[in-house]
């Protein structure tokens, strides 16, 4: 799992352990269940099982793979729309091809983003080069929803490709974790993402036996969700490992451990940090479609339907899905 990494942490800039505030305690610890997305890439769904009103502004978050490809098995999503919210891909392993009817798009590799704002309304495919799908290989990624307020929902789209070398990388005191900040700001450092709706997006690299405890914004949410290891989370050291999420209640400071002992295919604890000002607008959402009323889905579907979110280039794949099947709408 390398997306972008240095020798030695100690050279980076440090997050000092905030004095005098109340760490956040753990609300529970919920368990990823397994699936497919699109043509058939394996995922652990990061968020089910847990009220919105933990994850509100997120929506939703799928870990692609971890998988090893044989040559021809690299599969993708078709064409599918989005709006009312905006999508992020993380990758962490592999090569990625992503393009859209407004004219986004480009590769991703290992430790890139995709920021995708969708807005208004556009179609979009997510793909492996071809490259990719005669040799075979590694593959592996997030991809996190991102709502929008109801003043954004009909915002023009928007992409932003999100080198590794971009990402502002930091350490911790004892130089025993690597802080990958996406976007966001952590103790006055800020990530290269621009988003509309304020967020914290952090991936922590925490060695054997290493502890984090970062200060985390009053005002948002805080979640942890595991890609790999084993570790705990919270002052009283609640376990948490591969595939599950753990839900922070209110406070000013988080904090991670890693187990001493991890397995031999994950040496170290990796582990993404999220955090957001909750939105408290209601929501609908119905597969790729996210709004704020039954009204406003059923126009999304209807602007689909009638060609208003795009239309697939003459030259592209022409099979049409949706990423998810989402939730049923909600008022």
């Amino acid at each position: 799992m390398p997306a972008v990494t240095v020798e030695n942490p100690l050279t980076l800039p440090r997050v000092a352990e905030p004095q005098a505030v109340v760490p956040r305690k753990v609300l529970a610890v919920v368990s990823a269940p397994s699936g497919f997305e699109g043509e058939g890439f394996p995922v652990r769904r990061a968020f089910a099982g847990i009220n919105y009103q933990y994850l509100d502004p997120f929506i939703m978050m799928d870990q692609m793979g971890e998988v090893e490809y044989a040559p021809g098995e690299p599969k993708g999503t078709p064409w599918h729309p989005h709006r009312g919210f905006e999508t992020v891909t993380y990758l962490i392993d592999g090569t990625f091809v992503h393009q859209d009817t407004n004219g986004g798009g480009g590769t991703i590799n290992g430790g890139d983003t995709q920021w995708m704002t969708a807005g208004s309304g556009l179609l979009h495919i997510e793909a492996p080069p071809e490259s990719l799908v005669v040799s075979g290989g590694l593959f592996h990624g997030l991809q996190l929803w991102v709502n929008l307020p109801a003043s954004d929902k009909m915002m023009p789209p928007r992409y932003q490709d999100i080198g590794g070398g971009k990402v502002t990388l930091l350490s911790t005191p004892d130089g025993g974790s690597l802080l990958r900040v996406i976007a966001g700001e952590l103790d006055g450092h800020e990530g290269p993402g621009i988003t509309h709706t304020p967020i914290t997006m952090i991936h922590a690299t925490v060695a054997p036996g290493a502890q984090i405890t970062l200060p985390w914004r009053e005002d948002f949410n805080a979640l942890a969700y595991v890609m790999a290891g084993r570790g705990s989370v919270g002052e009283d050291r609640r376990p948490l490992h591969t595939g599950q999420t753990a839900v922070f209640g209110e406070g000013g400071s988080l904090t991670v451990r890693a187990d001493e002992s991890q397995d031999s295919n994950a040496p170290d604890l990796e582990i993404v940090l999220l955090g957001g000002r909750p939105i408290r607008e209601p929501m609908a959402h119905y597969g790729p479609f996210v709004m704020n009323s039954k009204h406003e889905l059923q126009q999304a579907f209807d602007d689909f339907q009638a060609g208003r979110l795009g239309r697939i280039p003459t030259t592209a794949r022409t099979g049409l899905g949706h990423r998810g099947t989402g939730e049923a709408a909600q008022d």
